[in-house]
């Protein structure tokens, strides 16, 4: 390997269950190391280690968690310095690594895939990795979300070929040495690191001019906030949109645009692959957790989805999509990320929610940020309900639960919508 601190023999986690983390501890393993980690409570990605065999510690988080023996420690960029598990690891002089700072290591000496951008990255990595499976390429996959047709968040393989999931946030991007650089789209987020769009596409400029010549960029180059930072590129610019892609298994155009985003880096990657190949794989694409997600009828027969939909554009499109496939009432039950973006875009989500026919808004998920009392939910619910869209404010999940029960009937749908735990009441609504 080109780094003495990649893949290491014995390495532990903090914050293990995290998305990407989880992928990471997977690779690790995969590469021959013994890995454990912690995290404060159960989750599907945890579930997911232990099958795998490796160790997860759920709970408080203890300095006794850290081997002594470790090589390396891990950690999620939620974990601050001051956390016991990282506190030991300083304690002990074992050397510590951002999962941000850890990809960027094994990023460098591979032909690394980072796509990026504000909406659809997720599902563009998971329909790349697919078609790169399916046409034997061998790629290593890490993605951010289970996506079915793995059955995991990574996928291992035996070429130099790495595809990732690239996050904008905290500038995380430019920790990757990419010779593709898929941008989906650029709008504004992550408002509580970026203070205005210039700034984010400032982070977009820096990480274009890191592809080599020899590289690409793959966008599509009529978007808005992308077309002014594509002169400083040194690679050369593919149109994504200009890829054929067949029918798709989910409705929008927004999953066309990320099947052709998909189709463009698996033709750059493997000059040689087949249309075929490429459509046989997107029409049999099945999904990824938590991306416009089927989970199964309620008692009284309403369909029941769930969707990781956090900004006002994914929003929409997404209930846009499902609208038109919907015959009877559409009720959104929808969980805003952070107070920040709530505050920062406030009017854009108010308008968001057009397609439906009742919203139901929970309390938002804080995540990172500290409640400082200047927005919540019924700031929320009220800025909906002045564009004419029914809308009301509930405070817990129970009570969500029993308001659609009582409310909603066959031929209805139901989608809870956010990156928090709101997914909790689809599965609570569905029948087992």
């Amino acid at each position: 390997m080109a780094s003495k601190n990649i893949f290491m023999k014995k390495v532990h986690f903090v914050g293990i269950g995290g998305i990407g983390m989880s992928a990471l501890a997977q690779m690790f393993v995969h590469e021959g190391a013994e890995v454990s980690g912690s995290d404060l409570e159960e989750n599907k990605t945890i579930a997911l280690l232990t099958a795998k065999g490796i160790a997860v510690t759920i709970g408080k988080q203890k300095a006794e968690n850290v081997p002594e023996d470790s090589e390396a420690v891990i950690y999620s960029d939620a974990v601050s310095k001051e956390n016991p598990e990282r506190a030991r690891a300083t304690e002990l002089g074992i050397p510590q690594f951002s999962y941000f700072q850890m990809l960027g290591q094994i990023s460098a000496p591979k032909r690394t895939v980072a796509v990026a951008g504000t909406h659809g990255k997720t599902t563009t990595t998971a329909m790349l990795g697919r078609i790169l499976c399916d046409a034997n390429v061998s790629p290593t996959v890490i993605v951010g979300s289970i996506v079915r047709d793995f059955g995991s968040n990574f996928v291992a393989g035996e070429s130099d070929l790495f595809v990732v999931e690239a996050c904008e946030y905290r500038d995380h991007l430019l920790e990757l040495s990419p010779e593709v650089l898929v941008i989906t789209n650029l709008e504004w987020d992550h408002t509580d690191y970026f203070p205005s769009l210039s700034e984010l596409q400032e982070t977009f400029r820096k990480a274009i001019m890191k592809v080599p010549k020899d590289g690409v960029i793959i966008t599509n180059p009529s978007d808005k906030n992308i077309t002014p930072l594509l002169p400083s590129s040194m690679a050369r610019v593919i149109d994504y949109t200009k890829e054929a892609v067949p029918e798709l298994p989910f409705p929008g155009e927004f999953n066309r645009m990320n099947a052709r985003a998909a189709a463009s880096a698996a033709r750059f990657v493997f000059p040689d692959i087949s249309q075929e190949t490429i459509n046989t794989s997107l029409a049999s694409f099945k999904g990824t957790w938590r991306r416009f997600e089927y989970k199964g009828k309620t008692k009284r027969g309403a369909d029941v989805y769930d969707d990781y939909a956090h900004h006002p554009t994914a929003v929409r499109a997404t209930l846009e999509a499902l609208r038109a496939k919907t015959r009877g009432k559409l009720f959104v039950v929808f969980q805003a990320h952070l107070f920040s973006r709530t505050r920062d875009l406030l009017d854009d989500f108010a308008h968001a929610f057009s397609s439906a026919d009742e919203v139901v808004v929970a309390p938002i998920y804080a995540a990172r940020e500290k409640d400082e009392h200047t927005i919540s939910n019924n700031t929320l619910s009220a800025r909906i309900a002045q564009t004419g869209t029914h809308t009301q404010a509930i405070d817990s999940f129970e009570e969500i639960k029993i308001y659609l029960e009582q409310h909603t009937h066959s031929g209805d749908v139901i989608i809870t919508m956010g990156a928090g735990d709101i997914y909790k009441v689809a599965d609570k609504l569905i029948l087992k």
